[in-house]
């Protein structure tokens, strides 16, 4: 929980930091490239999250990787930053939730929409469309299979569900008989 609240205050600040489409794009791309470099090289990886070396060494270390590259400021910043106060585990989990928060700076939201089976692209127009009338604005759809759901769809963006599945009935009808 206390990640997801991280994850949540280092991805709305780094937002909250980005001027336009542009800039985002190249920070977006930036980041994933050097968490591929991360992920790349285990040995750096460990080194950069071990309780053993200093800030001051760990951070020496990525200005030197960092000025290899040509990256934006707010990008050499950003993973300063993280290192500074111990959160370059958070980095892919960030990069996860850079879209979303970035479409709501833009007014649009992100819902996650899973189903049993892949929906097809009539169902899927119709369902956006449904939803930017209930919600009066644009939304994009992050589509994903969840075979526990037997049938039907749940729809979710941030703490509001939208659950027509078989699973969610059976879960209320469950709620209902012990309410008596």
């Amino acid at each position: 929980m206390k990640s997801q609240i991280l994850i949540r205050r280092y991805t709305q600040g780094l937002v909250n930091a980005i001027k336009e489409e542009s800039e985002f794009l190249r920070l977006s791309r930036e980041l994933s490239d050097f968490s591929k470099i991360l992920s790349s090289h285990a040995k750096l990886w460990k080194t950069l999250s071990s309780l053993f070396l200093p800030k001051d060494k760990k951070i020496q270390i990525l200005e030197e990787i960092l000025a290899r590259k040509v990256y934006l400021e707010k990008t050499s910043r950003f993973v300063l930053l993280l290192v500074r106060h111990n959160r370059l585990d958070l980095l892919a989990s960030i990069l996860d939730s850079l879209p979303v928060f970035w479409n709501e700076k833009k007014g649009i939201f992100t819902f996650e929409v899973a189903s049993v089976v892949p929906l097809t692209e009539n169902q899927r127009e119709r369902l956006k469309k449904e939803l930017e009338l209930l919600e009066k604005r644009p939304v994009t759809l992050d589509y994903k299979i969840d075979p526990e759901l037997v049938g039907g769809l749940s729809v979710r963006r941030g703490n509001i569900v939208y659950d027509v599945s078989i699973k969610g009935s059976l879960l209320r009808l469950k709620e209902r008989i012990y309410e008596g």
